[in-house]
C-alpha cells in the first residue's frame, strides 16, 4: 500500500499548526506553561506572544511537512 505523501504531509502540517497556535493561547493565558517553555526550547521563533506565536507556527508547518513528505517518499520507495 502507498501513503499520499501530499496527503499525509498536508495533514501533519495542519495539526502541527493547531498545536503552535493552541500553545502561543495557552502562554498568554497562563496555562500549560511547561509546555509552553518547551516550545520555546525546540522552535526558534515561538514565543506566546501573537508575533512569536505566528512566526513559530509558520516554522512548525514548513518543518511537519518537509519531515512527513520525506518519511512518507522514503517509505513508499522502500515498502514496494
Amino acid at each position: 500500500m502507498q501513503l499520499d505523501a501530499l496527503a499525509l504531509a498536508g495533514a501533519a502540517s495542519v495539526l502541527s499548526a493547531g498545536v503552535m497556535l493552541l500553545l502561543g493561547v495557552f502562554g498568554v493565558i497562563g496555562v500549560y506553561e511547561g509546555a509552553v517553555e518547551a516550545m520555546q526550547q525546540w522552535h526558534l521563533f515561538f514565543e506566546p506572544t501573537l508575533v512569536g506565536t505566528v512566526a513559530g507556527t509558520i516554522e512548525a508547518v514548513v518543518i511537519s511537512f518537509v519531515f512527513v513528505y520525506a518519511f512518507a517518499w522514503l517509505y513508499n520507495v522502500f515498502v514496494r
